[in-house]
């Protein structure tokens, strides 16, 4: 090995020692416990070593961000692989999206709350982000127009993405969780035995 490659390797190293202890610190004191001074201390390097990889703490949020997108998104697809209707996808996907959301507070907000410098549906945005909506929209392949699967995807991730933050918040009771996913999803994917909407008026 080189000396130019075991530089790069022992940074690519540094710059992974770095995202995974900023995202124990926010998940263990939340992200107001996460400074650059901090994090040099626990990484035991010093901040203008830490400063060569993130200008500062928002950067490091995005590189968490992009990490925790890219682990959200293989959640999804395990979740949703094997479903046997759009119903069942839709129903697994809403679960296993909230239960990433309970157990990785800090992560998702780094993902969906925080100021973490990245472009969201635009050219430029991550590809680990781009997987994650991907994956949200899945159970929809092939159920209406691309206009109308993307404004379905947008409005079921944004109703998930409500009943977590309003459960977190206390604005919901977190008792009737299953309750309130079992109705989005029948809301999105009606089950396949139930009946169309009837028609009426006069059809002569």
């Amino acid at each position: 090995m080189s000396v130019h490659e075991r530089k790069e390797r022992e940074r690519a190293d540094r710059h992974r020692l770095i995202v995974r202890t900023a995202r124990e610190l926010a998940e263990s004191q939340g992200w107001a416990a996460v400074t650059t001074r901090r994090l040099a201390e626990r990484i035991e390097y010093s901040q203008p070593v830490l400063y060569s990889h993130f200008r500062g703490k928002r950067e490091i949020v995005g590189a968490v961000a992009v990490e925790g997108s890219a682990e959200l998104a293989a959640t999804l697809r395990a979740a949703v692989a094997g479903a046997p209707t759009a119903h069942a996808a839709v129903g697994a996907l809403a679960r296993a999206y909230v239960d990433f959301a309970e157990r990785n507070p800090a992560l998702y907000d780094a993902i969906f709350l925080l100021d973490n410098g990245l472009r969201y549906a635009d050219a430029d945005t991550p590809a680990a982000l781009r997987e994650a909506f991907a994956a949200l929209g899945e159970p929809f392949t092939g159920h209406g127009g691309a206009d109308t699967a993307g404004l379905a995807i947008e409005t079921f991730w944004a109703s998930l993405h409500g009943l977590v933050t309003l459960t977190r918040a206390g604005r919901l009771p977190a008792a009737q969780g299953a309750e309130r996913l079992a109705l989005l999803a029948d809301r999105f994917a009606p089950r396949p035995e139930e009946p169309g909407p009837a028609v009426t008026g006069n059809t002569a």
